[in-house]
């Protein structure tokens, strides 16, 4: 597929998240890209105004799409069961995972995206950085493992940190082409011991160290 044809659908799931929503969503909505793109958010039934500020975002925003999964668990095993809804409900080829707290910095950053992604990576992790986002591509799936296996384990402390978040691992986005997704979401639930988890740590640094130059800066507006 040619770039200028590359279209995306953008997922997140949310639980009680209406400020966040209310705040980040229109900056999701508001990307300046011509092939189109779509949002969908996946709500785990919130209590709080979720559905209401979804619901007044949809009269501005045809592009946004909204479902849900009953009764809010945060299991890592709910978060797959979401993400999965939000790929099957995805009209377009390339999917996009992210966070509603992790807000473009950019209206250009899809189109920065789709004009400097490798034709020849199955998936990218992205990262959020001063001067923009780095790009950081994988031939495939599984040589992103150990960076998604450790980052998807709830590891909260770890993800939240904001300094050296490449050298870590710890991205903010993921980019792949739809089939690819559903390797991707297996990950969410796989087992791992502390001690292999230890050593994904020090592999992940060292792998990073080895990348840093392979991986691309885009500077946005």
């Amino acid at each position: 597929m040619n770039k200028d044809e590359r279209r995306f659908s953008v997922i997140m799931i949310v639980y009680e998240q209406a400020r966040e929503l209310e705040e980040n969503l229109p900056l999701f909505l508001q990307q300046e890209y011509e092939p189109g793109y779509e949002v969908i958010v996946v709500d785990e039934s919130s209590t709080d105004q979720t559905q209401d500020v979804l619901k007044l975002l949809k009269n501005d925003y045809p592009h946004l799409y909204s479902t849900f999964i009953p009764r809010p668990n945060r299991l890592i095993s709910r978060r797959k069961l979401a993400f999965h809804i939000g790929v099957k409900a995805a009209k377009n080829d390339w999917i996009i995972f992210t966070k509603i707290q992790r807000k473009p910095i950019a209206n250009d950053m899809l189109k920065a995206i789709a004009e400097s992604l490798d034709e020849e990576a199955e998936l990218t992790l992205g990262y959020t950085v001063k001067k923009g986002i780095r790009l950081q591509p994988f031939n495939t799936c599984s040589e992103a493992s150990s960076h998604i296996l450790r980052i998807e384990r709830k590891l909260t402390k770890v993800r939240e940190k904001k300094r050296m978040n490449y050298m870590w691992g710890r991205y903010d986005f993921i980019i792949m082409k739809k089939d690819v997704a559903y390797d991707v979401l297996n990950l969410f639930e796989q087992k791992i011991s502390r001690g292999k988890m230890l050593g994904k740590r020090i592999g992940i640094i060292w792998d990073n160290l080895l990348r840093r130059s392979s991986s691309t800066l885009l500077v946005t507006e």
